[in-house]
């Protein structure tokens, strides 16, 4: 086994912030990235990027943190009860990109590695992440886009891989208590760790750098859409199910505030602005509707 090489697995982390902050900066016309560098009292910390109010992006927010300790906090080694007892690391990039234009898809990014280690004993380490978007108004073209650069990013990894993947990506953004999908899906994974370090990091790399090329074209091709009233209306609608899940459902955000992070980081993939009404129903055979019956219902997109 490949003994893990954490400095790596930062460097590139790192790095990827840069570059992503670099092009949706870019994209927005120039629009900078405010940058807020924290610590953690328990031991790591992190830098949270937001970009706000931009031309394009109302809210873009590239977060690096790389968080160490002790001990697990309970909730983590009751389900893995193998990590009692081990000092833990935990570093990663989480992204997330609320759009103004209600036709440009919201996405979310992530990639992370996490280690465990005691004295004498091999450490227990794995890889996790994935992307996934969140249209307001459904386009064929861009879905199958989508798709199919998660496909082609895995395909040298193997023929099963981007199915596995695409299938758990559904399966976990799923809000159980709507029966809902929170958006079209792409790929998710986690507890990557085959004995080949450096192949899991490949894919890990191939993930991250790959996040791109899957939304700034779709970005391209909707940001110019006119909207009005109506359609931003159900855009801050549809964003209080993003709200749901990260709330509700998302380990992610369990766990960063169980392991005592910066709050404001961790919700920093929260929308701007967004808004809640008692059961509402799209008006039948509308664009509202077809959100609901042709993108959100599990498909093959490709």
């Amino acid at each position: 086994m490949n003994h893990p090489d954490i400095d790596r697995v930062k460097h590139f982390l790192l790095d990827l912030q840069d570059r992503i902050c670099q092009q949706l900066s870019l994209a927005d016309g120039g629009t900078p990235f405010a940058e807020d560098e924290w610590t953690r009292p328990g031991g790591g910390g992190g830098r949270t990027r937001v970009l706000r109010n931009g031309g394009l992006f109302e809210q873009a927010g590239v977060n690096f943190s790389h968080v160490y300790g002790d001990q697990m906090p309970a909730s983590a080694t009751a389900h893995r009860p193998e990590l009692a007892g081990r000092s833990f690391q935990a570093m990663g990039v989480s992204l997330v990109v609320h759009p103004e234009n209600p036709y440009v898809p919201t996405s979310h990014a992530n990639v992370r590695f996490f280690i465990a280690e005691k004295p004498d004993a091999d450490p227990v380490w794995w890889f996790g992440g994935g992307f996934d978007l969140t249209p307001y108004y459904g386009f064929t073209e861009d879905a199958v886009h989508w798709h199919q650069t998660a496909a082609h990013i895995c395909q040298p990894f193997g023929d099963d891989v981007y199915p596995r993947y695409k299938k758990w990506c559904d399966d976990y953004f799923y809000l159980k208590h709507r029966d809902e999908q929170r958006g079209i899906g792409g790929l998710f994974f986690d507890d990557l760790n085959t004995p080949d370090f450096n192949r899991c990091f490949d894919f890990m790399q191939a993930v991250g750098n790959g996040y791109l090329d899957a939304y700034l074209p779709i970005v391209t091709r909707r940001r110019a859409h006119p909207w009005g009233e109506r359609e931003r209306q159900f855009q801050l609608y549809r964003r209080g199910r993003y709200v749901e899940f990260n709330l509700v459902w998302d380990r992610g955000t369990l766990f960063g505030l169980q392991t005592g992070g910066r709050t404001e980081s961790i919700l920093m993939s929260m929308p701007p602005l967004v808004r809640w009404e008692y059961d509402a129903q799209p008006e039948p055979g509308s664009p509202e509707a077809a959100l609901y019956s042709d993108f959100l219902p599990v498909k093959a997109w490709i």
